[in-house]
């Protein structure tokens, strides 16, 4: 290892890289070549830190899988060079983004951190420096000579997050994520504290593996009481249909007519994977356990168990581009890849 390790901050657009004009009052992009000017703290660090920026910042609103393609290809064209990366990304998106990063980054040994902030920069009650510096911190860990974090997290006030364990809860409050199945990995306080048997045992062996592929033809369906069959029959008859996110009641559960079961098994026999996933905050899918989710099981409905709604979508994305057998795609897709669920 490095005397110090090396660590790339990425801005790909959001909040956290705008600064206010002091004459107009405008935000505007902070240039972060000049980062270390800005933020002196990060000098105290026992880490070396160097920035690349998107040539176009985007606002996240505006994400998709392109830019997370790109994204993950700067990561891979710079991975034997840094120890750590730390995103800088808008936080309205930030769960998708870094919930899709986990899966197309196979066999990652590194850390990948995400990061962002509800005001900008340079603001007198930014929460953006606290959430930069601790990020990198976090990314510069190193224990025995291996890095402490080796997945792609998510790190928001004082706390970091499994990244594909997050969902975005609040669009004022400085706590804006949380992670309600899995406990946080990390907790900045007066110390560092580190949760060690919640992290991601990484021994692979295996060169980094990106996959740089996406089946977007995809469609997300939350239930409620009185959807029509109409509307149902539509959306499940959209051209190109590779795969459905169905977000039910509670444990999995969902209305028991027969036209309803009967359209779900005439979509899953035509080739269309199922995913059930719950709509609570908390909680997992567990078909079978009332009269209400039983039947989805019998048809072959995908069990989403306890997976956030991001984590589900992006997931569902990546396999649907791997070459998997249509009968595998049920085993593998309830299989925990990158620790996404129990």
């Amino acid at each position: 290892m490095k005397t110090k390790p090396s660590i790339l901050l990425i801005y790909t657009g959001g909040t956290i890289g705008m600064i206010r004009d002091s004459e107009t009052g405008s935000l505007r992009v902070f240039d972060f070549k000049n980062l270390l000017d800005k933020i002196p703290e990060l000098q105290q660090l026992k880490c070396d830190v160097k920035s690349i920026s998107f040539i176009k910042p985007i606002d996240s609103s505006n994400m998709n899988p392109n830019h997370w393609i790109q994204i993950a290809e700067i990561i891979e064209s710079h991975y034997n060079i840094f120890d750590g990366f730390v995103i800088l990304h808008g936080s309205d998106t930030m769960s998708y983004t870094s919930s899709a990063l986990s899966f197309m980054l196979e066999n990652l040994a590194k850390p990948v951190i995400f990061t962002g902030s509800q005001l900008p920069i340079g603001d007198l009650r930014t929460d953006a420096k606290e959430n930069l510096i601790t990020a990198v911190e976090l990314a510069s860990l190193y224990k025995d000579g291996k890095p402490v974090i080796t997945e792609v997290c998510l790190y928001f006030e004082y706390k970091l997050y499994r990244a594909n364990r997050t969902t975005k809860i609040n669009a004022e409050n400085f706590e804006a994520f949380a992670s309600s199945n899995y406990p946080e990995l990390a907790e900045s306080g007066v110390h560092l504290k580190i949760n060690y048997p919640y992290l991601w045992k990484s021994n692979v062996t295996d060169p980094l593996k990106v996959h740089k592929t996406l089946n977007t033809n995809i469609a997300l369906i939350k239930l409620f009481p009185g959807i029509t069959e109409v509307f149902l029959k539509t959306m499940l008859n959209t051209p190109q249909l590779k795969g459905v996110i169905l977000e039910t009641f509670g444990a999995g559960n969902c209305m028991t007519e027969s036209w309803f079961i009967n359209l779900l098994k005439e979509t899953i026999l035509n080739g269309i994977h199922i995913i059930n996933i719950t709509q609570c905050i908390a909680g997992k899918v567990n078909m079978g356990q009332y009269e209400t989710s039983s039947q989805l099981k019998e048809i072959g409905v995908i069990s989403g168990k306890d997976m956030t709604t991001e984590s589900a979508i992006c997931k569902l994305m990546h396999l649907l581009s791997a070459e998997i057998s249509h009968e595998s795609f049920k085993t593998m897709y309830e299989m925990s890849l990158r620790g996404e669920l129990l």
